[in-house]
């Protein structure tokens, strides 16, 4: 058995579950979300937790088993809590800022670059050097937070750029000048 798949997800107060069929639909303060089951997998709401089973033990039914529970307590999650990515901005004039709902990254280009927020996505600027992504879906916050990442990537000698708030970028030594004359 999955150790991660027969674990129960746990649906706090404020969060309704909706199983119909093989589709899935979680609802809570912040959102709805829905997933559709695969076709040996089977959920089972039980005394406010979901359980996930699954009809035997080949090896993509039992991948497809912790992978659905990880979704499943995912959806609970973000429906109740959110996910946030933070975003931290270093290098001489490198900065964000919001413009609506969308984000204007000034990074050393030529131009301002502009990302759209997709519906379900909240951009927040606290401070011109930090970012933070917000939202229910926590796959459409990790890619939104990729994308903006991947504008200006951090690099490797003076570690400008753009990285994850608990990122540690390997610096590399720059030039040894010469030795030995």
């Amino acid at each position: 058995m999955s150790r991660i798949g027969r674990q129960p997800v746990t649906v706090p107060s404020g969060v309704t579950v909706n199983i119909n069929g093989a589709e899935i639909a979680v609802k809570g303060p912040k959102g709805e979300l829905s997933y559709r089951v695969p076709e040996k997998i089977a959920v089972e709401q039980q005394d406010g937790t979901l359980v996930v089973t699954r009809a035997n033990d080949e090896g993509d039914v039992r991948a497809l088993h912790g992978l659905t529970r990880a979704l499943l307590n995912n959806m609970v999650t973000g429906v109740s809590a959110g996910f946030t990515k933070v975003l931290v901005i270093s290098g001489v004039g490198y900065r964000a800022a919001k413009q609506g709902n969308d984000l204007r990254l000034t990074v050393g280009y030529s131009h301002p670059v502009d990302i759209a927020a997709p519906s379900g996505i909240t951009f927040n600027v606290p401070a011109p050097t930090r970012v933070e992504i917000a939202g229910v879906d926590k796959e459409l916050v990790g890619e939104i937070a990729a994308k903006v990442r991947s504008v200006r990537p951090p690099e490797p000698y003076l570690g400008k750029g753009i990285r994850y708030e608990n990122e540690v970028i390997r610096r590399k030594a720059g030039k040894a000048g010469k030795v030995g004359k």
